[in-house]
């Protein structure tokens, strides 16, 4: 089993007066299935350095909720941190999965601006991946239409908005839909992150 480090949502609980960090629990189920252990990781920057400094991964995931502060969002520590373990996968060499958010991340950070999208939350639509049709959910109301020369568009929907990419030299691959919403989980999902994170793979 390989060890993956997971980034979290910030959830706000203002009854209690809490600032919370959370991950749906089908993650954990979604990665067993992909013979992976999952590394919860804090939204401190700090905590998350020097987790990973006494600690060797694998692999690096970037999962969903909330949006960045550029795009309204209010999880300014959250932001850090992701932009933290995107430079730490690029320099240690490992791969780095980004999920609807975790997309989200990786395109700004090489470069592309994102806009508001109509249609595009809690629904089904068909996406084109490599020249397959295939049906995937949809959660999101940030994307973008183009690209840049460092990220490769792997996918789009039939409104023309990007649904997936990966880049042309570092390890990383990124998608909108959620392949841990999906109940039983779906074969391709678990193959394409077995495949990302190099599951199989002698270390």
């Amino acid at each position: 089993m390989k060890l993956i480090a997971v980034t979290q949502r910030v959830e706000k609980i203002l009854s209690y007066n809490e600032q919370r960090d959370a991950l749906d629990e089908n993650w954990t189920r979604f990665l067993t299935k992909c013979e992976c252990v999952p590394l919860l990781i804090p939204n401190d920057v700090y905590a998350a350095k020097a987790l990973l400094e006494h600690l060797r991964i694998d692999g690096i995931i970037l999962t969903g909720g909330n949006n960045l502060v550029k795009y309204n969002g209010d999880a300014p520590q959250r932001d850090e941190t992701e932009k933290y373990l995107i430079d730490y996968a690029i320099e240690a060499g490992i791969p780095l999965v980004g999920v609807c958010r975790g997309m989200q991340v990786i395109q700004d950070y090489f470069g592309v601006d994102l806009h508001k999208v109509e249609g595009h939350v809690a629904v089904k639509h068909k996406v084109g991946i490599e020249g397959k049709q295939k049906e995937k959910n949809s959660y999101h109301s940030y994307a973008s239409r183009y690209s840049t020369e460092e990220l490769t568009v792997v996918a789009r929907a039939e409104d023309d908005v990007i649904e997936a990419v990966k880049h042309r030299s570092y390890s990383i691959y990124a998608m909108m839909w959620h392949p841990e919403r999906n109940i039983p989980f779906e074969k391709d999902d678990i193959e394409l992150f077995k495949k990302i994170l190099r599951i199989g793979e002698k270390k």
